[in-house]
């Protein structure tokens, strides 16, 4: 299962929610998850989640960069 993890900075779905964040890391045994556009890190069991599909990552892209453009 360790090998189906998506490495740090790529997307995937917390399948419990079917919500879509970032890989930030492990802590424990969690991978650690953080919404597109920033807010709080929320951890994943491995087995609650599955890489994000294409059409999902760029959803979560646009709305990174949409927020990024909002900072000062």
């Amino acid at each position: 299962m360790e090998s189906e993890i998506p490495p740090a900075g790529a997307f995937a779905v917390d399948v419990r929610t079917d919500r879509i964040g970032q890989v930030m890391g492990r802590e424990g045994p969690y991978v650690q998850l953080r919404p597109p556009g920033g807010g709080c890190e929320w951890d994943v069991p491995p087995d609650a989640m599955r890489p994000a599909r294409v059409s999902e990552e760029l959803r979560a892209r646009v709305t990174d960069l949409n927020w990024q453009s909002r900072l000062p």
